[in-house]
């Protein structure tokens, strides 16, 4: 029970990153809100990886692997808080339980990976779940694909991240995976210093309030750093897949965030798509343990 009550938790945390980037999405651009978030965050891990394991010299072949993976999280994370600037953390929240599917979809065509028919049955249940909290439950909102465009660009975003499942069980070489999550943060730091060189002198840094560097600080340490090792703990004790059902709880996390600080709830039609989201999720958790005990 304690692993799956650290699961939970680190999505929770995972899921305030939403609420916390629509806090703080209008103060800088994107890019420089990430540089920040993805430097902090490297240099965390890379204290936690010198002490622990050492940093070596991966090599050329490794450091394209860890770049491309990394190439994948800065498209999703741009995305990401360019859409806030457009669409609510509870729109993004839902579509990210489509990264799933999306990376079923590009494990099968790329890898040939098979789903069973739970797993099926669970990302095709939590999509429907999450087009229901999108188009609030309205078939023809659904219809005339009646989408604002923060919800294409964070799309975009999901269709990026998809690839990154794949790419790091295909690029993972045995080597420990915060050593392998050093350089992907450290490459995603980079490709964000690139990103936003253009922008960074005309950033108001001593304008800007304390508030925003606050959030900054919260999504490196919480909803990147300690999420992760909360994810990596669990794995290994109840297994990737059920980790990863427990994604589909993101949405009723935020829903309940955004009450908490006061944005209220959504309208009543959008909370059957949460039950769907999260029915989603036991049907994994199900079709795991009777799998197992085959």
């Amino acid at each position: 029970m304690a692993v799956h009550a650290i699961t939970l938790l680190a999505n929770l945390m995972v899921s305030t990153s939403f609420p916390v980037g629509k806090e703080i999405a209008h103060a800088m651009e994107p890019g420089v809100l990430m540089l920040l978030r993805f430097a902090l965050a490297a240099l965390i891990m890379g204290v936690f990886v010198y002490f622990r394991h050492g940093l070596a010299w991966p090599g050329t072949r490794a450091l394209l692997r860890y770049a491309l993976i990394a190439s994948t999280v800065v498209i999703f994370f741009w995305c990401m808080f360019e859409a806030l600037r457009y669409t609510s953390a509870l729109n993004t929240s839902a579509l990210f339980t489509t990264v799933p599917v999306l990376s079923a979809m590009i494990a099968f065509f790329l890898v040939g990976e098979r789903l069973g028919r739970y797993r099926f049955a669970a990302l095709a249940l939590g999509l429907i779940g999450a087009l229901w909290i999108i188009f609030r439950g309205d078939p023809e909102r659904l219809i005339a694909l009646d989408v604002n465009k923060g919800d294409w660009i964070f799309l975009a975003g999901c269709v990026a991240f998809g690839f990154y499942g794949v790419m790091i069980k295909s690029f993972h070489r045995g080597e420990p995976t915060a050593v392998m999550s050093f350089w992907i943060l450290l490459f995603s730091a980079i490709f964000y210093l690139i990103i936003a060189a253009k922008d960074l002198a005309a950033t108001p840094w001593l304008e800007t309030e304390l508030f925003v560097y606050g959030g900054i600080v919260y999504l490196a340490v919480v909803s990147t750093v300690i999420s992760f090792f909360f994810f990596q703990y669990a794995t290994p004790h109840i297994g990737p897949t059920r980790v990863l059902a427990y994604t589909y709880f993101i949405p009723a996390f935020v829903l309940l965030v955004d009450w908490v600080i006061g944005r209220g709830l959504p309208p009543l039609m959008t909370l059957p798509g949460i039950a769907i989201v999260l029915i989603a999720s036991l049907i994994i958790q199900r079709g795991v343990i009777n799998m197992g005990s085959k």
